[in-house]
């Protein structure tokens, strides 16, 4: 049975996800053979996926190739993600103008898998994109994923999310900016489920929040957190009152915390936003620890980055004392 508990600072032991043969080397190999096919402009659906797949024997490694390649050559079209606009989710249209919503990229995956005789299911549910979004429910469900299943076992069900994996909106969902990140692929259940909640609670792999409303309360889930493999955050909850005297006290847990060479953090967002900033901090039994005072009045994003790559975000409320 899959377990739902609400998110504290405790540690989260993750299981050996049974793909271990697979390592990243190979995903580097698939990764290249996608890139070097280019965007395949003259081909369908059915023909995209076969050519994508037919090198590979593991359905692991063709579900790698099929996310690649929509990843790198599919874009979040802004306009339709503002309005919700679900005109053009099928696969076909999809191909044709090279931009869709989450639920356009998800169809997408799926259909790809499906022509690969790879069982994929799409979630619908919600993820959380700027710190506006902490603590506050969105009316509507506001993402689309993907589960993958390699066999008949429960635990060889696993995440995708093409459309995190392509890239990002701006604040106001106004500009895309691309950027593949394989990160985005059979994620580690346990920090998927801190970036994601589904409406369905049946598609909850591994431990996730209690509720919707604890998974808004949470801080903004970043890229540094899958690859360093975050763990447990103190503060738990993403909003922070503060006052300009007080200094604030982090702690995160990482997996593969050895690899961190440095922490920093950035203020505010758009034109407000301040300099990366590196700051002094402890690695006590894999922890890493630090404090830090908002000496600047108001609200704003709090970004706490590792090796350059952003980890957590908070909301920030600092008054006087």
């Amino acid at each position: 049975m899959m377990r739902v508990i609400n998110l504290l600072f405790i540690p989260l032991f993750i299981a050996s996800t049974g793909i271990a043969q697979i390592n990243v080397k190979q995903y580097e190999n698939v990764d290249l053979y996608v890139k070097n096919l280019g965007p395949l402009p003259l081909l369908n659906v059915a023909s995209i996926s076969d050519t994508l797949t037919q090198k590979f024997s593991d359905k692991t490694l063709k579900s790698r190739a099929i996310f690649s390649w929509i990843a790198n050559n599919i874009a979040l079209d802004p306009k339709a993600v503002r309005s919700n606009d679900t005109k053009n989710i099928q696969p076909e249209n999809v191909i044709l103008n090279r931009k869709t919503t989450s639920l356009g990229f998800a169809t997408l995956v799926q259909e790809m898998c499906s022509l690969a005789d790879i069982r994929c299911l799409t979630v619908d549910g919600y993820s959380r994109f700027n710190t506006d979004q902490i603590s506050e429910m969105p009316e509507d469900l506001n993402h689309s994923w993907n589960v993958i299943q390699l066999s008949t076992s429960p635990s060889n069900w696993y995440y995708v999310d093409a459309a995190k994996a392509s890239g990002s909106l701006d604040k106001k969902f106004m500009v895309f900016t691309p950027g593949f990140s394989g990160c985005y692929f059979f994620s580690e259940k346990n920090i998927f489920n801190m970036d994601h909640f589904p409406d369905n609670n049946a598609w909850m792999l591994g431990i996730g929040s209690i509720s919707a409303k604890a998974f808004y309360d949470l801080p903004i889930i970043g890229t540094a957190s899958y690859i360093y493999k975050t763990q447990a955050f103190f503060p738990a909850q993403g909003f922070i009152k503060s006052n300009t005297t007080k200094a604030n006290s982090f702690t995160i847990k990482l997996e593969k915390n050895n690899e961190i060479s440095n922490v920093s953090i950035i203020i505010g967002d758009g034109a407000t936003q301040s300099k990366l900033e590196r700051i002094n901090f402890t690695n006590e039994n894999g922890e890493i620890k630090f404090n830090y005072t908002f000496k600047k009045e108001g609200d704003y994003p709090f970004k706490i980055l590792a090796n350059g790559i952003m980890l957590l975000t908070y909301k920030i409320e600092a008054a006087e004392d």
